[in-house]
């Protein structure tokens, strides 16, 4: 761990000491992925014959990729198969990227830190399959209690849905519970829980 992340670690690990339920996204937030996810949608909406910014996937972050391939199509007035495209974007995912994921330091060490002192959860807009390989290539398999993900609830994030249902798996009230995110759908979802929440790429 660098200096800068030891620093960004020591202000994450303090912020956790009134709360006892650490909730954590994953993409962006646990794994350095957003890059390889980006690349994946851009790949996918190709096959498709779209050519999508990139910069939507940042608007969209923590968002189920049904919900953003819906969004594609309003954006860019194309038609697909909504299911098929989401399918498509996470096999090529898989197949090209995930086995280079890489764990934010500072944000997986406040989580292993937190093993003994606070129940901890998942929270992400990602499919169970894909999340628990990108758990698996980051360690961090079988070190959290809860994992919630696209499909769980009716409504993904920026919805509280998945973040009442994450404190609901672990019998702790919302408001004893803080949000890890990188991304403002997450952020959003986790104010209207009433929960404790920090972005972790601006600490």
């Amino acid at each position: 761990m660098t200096a800068e992340s030891y620093q960004k670690y020591l202000k994450l690990k303090l912020l956790t000491i009134p709360y006892k339920a650490l909730l954590f996204d994953v993409d962006g937030t646990l794994a350095d992925n957003i890059a390889a996810h980006k690349a994946s949608y851009v790949a996918a909406a190709l096959e498709y014959g779209v050519s999508i910014n990139p910069d939507l996937i940042d608007e969209t972050a923590g968002w189920p990729t049904t919900d953003v391939a819906k969004e594609i199509t309003k954006r860019y007035q194309v038609e697909f198969d909504i299911q098929a495209f989401a399918k498509r974007k996470s096999a090529i995912f898989i197949e090209r990227f995930i086995q280079q994921t890489k764990s934010i330091d500072y944000v997986k060490q406040v989580l292993l830190d937190a093993q003994t002192t606070h129940k901890i959860g998942i929270v992400s807009g990602g499919s169970r399959s894909t999340l628990e390989i990108t758990l698996s290539v980051i360690n961090v398999t079988g070190k959290v209690e809860t994992l919630v993900c696209a499909g769980d609830t009716v409504n993904g994030k920026p919805s509280p849905e998945p973040f009442l249902l994450a404190a609901k798996n672990l019998h702790i009230h919302p408001k004893d519970c803080l949000v890890f995110e990188d991304g403002n759908p997450g952020v959003k979802g986790a104010i209207a829980a009433q929960m404790g929440w920090v972005r972790i790429d601006q600490v």
